[in-house]
């Protein structure tokens, strides 16, 4: 049984989430150290793409996390920090970036596609269907019944 979880709690362990902040950054303020790992988990690390600066170990993420503290214990706001980080170092560095601006055609470019993708199938298949109406052998003349006839006979 004792084998089973430990098995279990190893097998767990990778499922929790692998946070790179460092003790000497931790605040002392248990509130801030809070607004500063939410603000964390919301910032690209610009080193590793597609991490978090909560969770990167790369350096750059660090002075992030750093920076991100200075302007919290300095009394910016959420929104503040996250605009002075935006300001230094561009939007790239928000994980979820901001639906303003230029960003509108990033955005809007998915659903539009896939309208533009819908509206060429149905002309696709409207055309398909008008085209099969067409080649309709009732709608024929009997001089293009008997020609055909002569084709298919030979």
């Amino acid at each position: 049984m004792k084998h089973l979880i430990l098995g279990l709690m190893l097998a767990l362990l990778p499922m929790t989430p692998a946070l790179a902040v460092e003790p000497d950054e931790i605040l002392a303020d248990p509130a801030l150290e809070q607004r500063a790992r939410d603000l964390s988990r919301g910032l690209r690390c610009l080193v590793c793409r597609n991490e978090s600066i909560d969770e990167s170990n790369a350096e750059l993420a660090r002075d992030l996390r750093l920076l991100v503290r200075e302007r919290l214990v300095e009394g910016d706001t959420n929104d503040e920090v996250i605009d002075f980080v935006v300001d230094r170092y561009g939007e790239y560095v928000l994980l979820q970036p901001r639906a303003t601006g230029s960003n509108w055609l990033l955005w809007g470019a998915g659903p539009l596609m896939l309208l533009i993708g819908v509206g060429i199938g149905l002309t696709y298949i409207r055309r398909r269907e008008a085209a099969s109406d067409q080649a309709d052998p009732d709608s024929l003349s009997d001089a293009e019944k008997a020609k055909l006839q002569d084709i298919l006979n030979k």
